[in-house]
């Protein structure tokens, strides 16, 4: 824990991530990632000099066997205020639209679900459980598949809301994140989306991986690269 607490708070401080009395919502998938990222905030919450308010919320796209019940155990334990928000996303995507690229569609409409939330609570940021090896991931898809340079940032403001998306994970991999959920027995929830692991996404994962046997640091230069262009918000004064 204390090491992921000192990776995050590296990111959020280079990033001017978090201010005082800012009250941030966690979007929570179930995912090992999103519940790391909840797990550490609610951590680092009692030590961060700016005090900063937490709660959890969780789109349920109403796909069968997703069962979110220890999510809403774990947020009680650590009096975290938890909201699931019910809808027929899936149903939408894959039956009745039968979406052949679910994936931009689907982020889209859970995105208009969770800040309805957010606007409903009071919650002026939200933070998102992409993590090192997700913004490497993104970087290379935007090269090969558009055919740009570019990456989410680190931190987005949505004028559209007034909403602040803020992604404190990028200092953190996976498999560090995949360590730690285990060891603290995290209640992932098993993910039923029928486009899971078939992806474009899982595409350029396993060539980073395949890549990485003859080029050991490739993901550490790519994502150094990353910032000193720099991308656009992905400058660091140091």
């Amino acid at each position: 824990m204390q090491r992921m607490m000192g990776l995050m708070r590296s990111c959020i401080d280079d990033y001017h991530m978090i201010e005082e009395g800012d009250r941030i919502a966690v979007g929570v998938s179930g995912g090992k990632d999103s519940l790391t990222l909840l797990a550490v905030l609610a951590a680092l919450r009692a030590y961060y000099p700016k005090h900063f308010e937490l709660e959890a919320v969780t789109v349920d796209m109403g796909l069968e066997g997703m069962d979110f019940s220890g999510v809403e155990a774990f947020c009680r334990e650590r009096e975290i205020p938890y909201t699931l928000v019910h809808t027929e996303i899936g149903k939408i995507i894959f039956d009745y639209r039968e979406e052949k690229n679910p994936c931009s569609l689907c982020a889209k409409m859970r995105r208009g679900a969770l800040h309805d939330v957010l606007l409903a609570h009071g919650c002026n940021k939200i933070a998102l459980g992409h993590h090192y090896d997700d913004a490497v991931e993104t970087f290379l898809m935007s090269l090969f598949y558009e055919g740009r340079i570019s990456c989410f940032e680190p931190v987005t403001y949505l004028t559209r809301t007034g909403i602040t998306q803020i992604r404190p994970m990028l200092y953190i991999g996976e498999k560090a994140i995949a360590h730690f959920a285990e060891r603290e027995g995290l209640p992932v929830v098993h993910n039923t989306c029928p486009a899971d692991k078939h992806t474009k996404r899982q595409e350029v994962k396993e060539l980073i991986a395949s890549l990485q046997t003859q080029y050991p640091d490739l993901k550490t230069k790519l994502f150094g690269a990353m910032q000193r262009l720099p991308l656009n918000q992905w400058g660091v004064e140091r």
